[in-house]
């Protein structure tokens, strides 16, 4: 299934839970390059199959988002041991096809009081998994426009939350430690690509993370986001160098990637 019809239909399943749900993930770095203020780069973006989205759990959500999507078309795929099971909500086919997941902060140890873990929660009819350091991606999400003039089929142009790119930046960092090697080049690469899809906002990112993100994070992990941005890009690692051979459709070179990054961070961050 074309990947661009299937997100249409995401969007038209969910249109009624648009402001309480947040595109996260590979699909929210792809869905950047709507934003107007985007450079048009022209290789084609990381391709991932699943769609993470994020709501915040302190408030209910109204309605049932399994039978909206049911009704466009998606499967409810059960899987794990938890209580709920995690869930995927397929298009297509289940090994080759779009999926879509729900994801939800998690807060404290990650265990109940009864002893069994807390990793997942139903939430308006879905499975939702529990992640730590989610919160941030729920920041000052930006709204991004899509239609038909775009190439996505939708009867007319929708609006939807998506995660801020900086503070898409920034949870790689905080998830870092969790990722395995290969998550975590494919990471940095996210990095770098969303770099230069808003270099000319880098000023207006230090104003953000000054006066917003900064302060919801607080000291110690801004101070650690500091820490880990600069030993990240302090020079040409194996990470970046791994990184920098993922992409088939271009050429590029550890030490644009470690440069480029450095660079923005610095003033990001006003290092």
């Amino acid at each position: 299934m074309n990947d661009l019809d299937a997100i249409a239909k995401l969007v038209q399943a969910l249109l009624p839970w648009r402001a309480h749900l947040v595109f996260i993930g590979g699909w929210a770095h792809r869905l950047h390059r709507f934003d107007p203020r985007a450079h048009k780069p022209e290789y084609q973006p990381i391709f991932t199959r699943d769609t993470d989205l994020a709501f915040a759990n302190r408030a209910p959500i109204e309605g049932d988002i399994k039978e909206a999507l049911i009704r466009h078309g998606f499967m409810e795929q059960l899987r794990g041991e938890h209580r709920p099971p995690v869930a995927h909500y397929t298009l297509g086919d289940e090994d080759g096809g779009f999926y879509a997941e729900f994801l939800t902060p998690l807060n404290g140890s990650g265990i109940k009081r009864s002893g069994v873990s807390d990793a997942t929660m139903k939430m308006a009819g879905i499975s939702a998994q529990k992640i730590r350091h989610l919160d941030i991606l729920l920041v000052a999400p930006w709204l991004i426009t899509l239609g038909p003039e775009y190439g996505i089929p939708l009867s007319s142009t929708i609006d939807i939350q998506v995660a801020n790119p900086l503070c898409f930046m920034v949870q790689k960092f905080l998830i870092q430690k969790d990722r395995s090697p290969t998550k975590r080049a494919q990471d940095l690469l996210y990095i770098y690509d969303t770099i230069e899809l808003f270099g000319d906002l880098l000023t207006e990112f230090h104003e953000s993370w000054k006066d917003t993100i900064s302060p919801v994070l607080g000291k110690k992990l801004s101070d650690n986001i500091l820490s880990l941005s600069e030993n990240t890009f302090s020079g040409v690692n194996d990470m970046i160098r791994t990184a920098a051979q993922i992409p088939q459709n271009r050429k590029l070179a550890p030490e644009q990637v470690q440069k480029t990054c450095q660079l923005a961070f610095d003033i990001i961050f006003d290092r």
